[in-house]
C-alpha cells in the first residue's frame, strides 16, 4: 500500500513528496521534530509531545505553523489515509525556505512535514527481552534539550552500536557520567532499589517516555532520583534500562563488555515496563 505524507498543506504520496532545495532544514538542519507512538489508533502522550515541540520551536525562535487543534486533526487524518493503527508519526518543522544565509531571514514561513509508519503491535514478551549497549564519548552540542533535527553525532554513535551488534549507544560526558543514549534516555537501578536517570537540562533531551516513567515510578511508590550517574556506577548497578517513544522500555543486560548483575532483565525494569504497557492500553494520556 502506498503511503501518504503531509507537506506544507497538502497530502501527497510519500514516494514523490519533497521540500524546496533551499529549505533551511535541508541546508542548515534549522528545525525541530517529534516522534509520536501510535497504539490502537491513539497518539501516545500527544500533549506532552506537543508541549515539547512548542518549547523546541521557541528555543530556536521558529514560529509555529499552526495551532494545536489543526495539527492534531492533520496527524489523525494522516493515520487514517495510511490505515495505520499501530506505528508512529514523524513531525518536522523548519524555519522555512530562503536563499542560503546563516542569519535568520525576515518574514519566514515555516515548513511542516509529517510522515507515518506502520509498526508491529506492542508485544510485552518482545520488550521484556534484554539488550546490550555500548558507550561512546558524548560529542554533541550543549543544548540537547532542544529536539533539533541536527543529529549527526547521534547518528555516528548509533551506527557504531549497529556495527557492534548492540541495541544502543550510551553517551559519556567529559566527567565520565552517562548522559543518555543516541536515541533514548538511560536509566539504572541501584543495589538499594533506587531508580536513577540523568536530570533534565541541556545535557539530555527530556524524553516524553522518560517523563511518563518518572510519573509511573512515583505513583507506584518507587524511589526515584534525577541526577548524573557514572559509567562505573552503571556497570555495577543492579539493573539498567533505556526508554524512548519507539523503543518504549528495554532492559539493558550488558554495557560494553560488562554484564549487568546476573545478565537478566530485573524486577524493577519489568515492573515499569508493565506499568507503561498499561498506560498505553489506556490510551496514553499526557504527563
Amino acid at each position: 500500500m502506498a503511503l501518504f505524507a503531509y507537506v506544507n498543506g497538502r497530502y501527497e504520496l510519500q514516494r514523490g513528496a519533497g521540500v524546496h532545495i533551499e529549505d533551511r532544514g535541508y541546508q542548515f538542519a534549522d528545525g525541530v521534530y517529534e516522534v509520536i507512538a501510535v497504539q490502537n489508533g491513539r497518539l501516545i502522550d500527544e500533549v506532552g509531545h506537543l508541549d515539547r515541540l512548542e518549547r523546541s520551536l521557541s528555543a530556536l525562535e521558529i514560529a509555529a505553523p499552526m495551532d494545536r487543534a489543526p495539527l492534531g486533526l492533520i496527524m489523525r487524518r494522516l493515520l487514517e489515509k495510511n490505515r495505520i493503527d499501530n506505528g508512529m508519526i514523524y513531525l518536522q518543522i523548519t524555519r522555512g525556505v530562503a536563499p542560503r544565509n546563516h542569519a535568520f531571514p525576515e518574514g519566514m514561513k515555516p515548513s511542516i512535514v509529517m510522515t507515518a509508519r506502520r509498526l508491529k503491535p506492542f508485544s510485552r514478551s518482545h520488550f521484556r527481552q534484554g539488550v546490550c549497549v555500548i558507550t561512546r564519548p558524548d560529542t554533541r552540542w550543549k543544548r540537547c534539550d532542544i529536539k533539533s533535527i541536527s543529529l549527526l553525532p547521534n547518528i555516528l554513535s548509533k551506527q557504531e552500536a549497529v556495527r557492534s551488534g548492540a541495541f544502543e549507544a550510551w553517551l559519556v560526558d567529559d566527567a565520565g557520567n552517562i548522559t543518555e543514549g543516541a536515541s533514548s534516555n538511560a536509566w539504572i537501578v541501584t543495589g538499594d532499589a533506587r531508580v536513577v536517570t540523568r536530570d533534565a537540562g541541556g545535557a539530555i533531551l527530556n524524553g516524553i517516555t522518560r517523563q511518563r516513567i518518572i510519573a509511573l515510578a512515583r505513583e507506584n511508590g518507587l524511589s526515584l532520583e534525577e541526577r548524573p550517574f557514572s559509567l562505573e556506577e552503571a556497570t555495577e548497578a543492579a539493573e539498567a534500562f533505556t526508554t524512548s517513544s519507539t523503543a518504549l522500555l528495554r532492559p539493558v543486560v550488558k554495557i560494553d563488555d560488562r554484564v549487568i548483575a546476573d545478565g537478566e532483565p530485573g524486577p524493577f525494569s519489568l515492573k515499569l515496563l508493565d506499568l507503561y504497557a498499561a498506560h498505553m492500553e489506556r490510551g496514553g494520556e499526557a504527563p
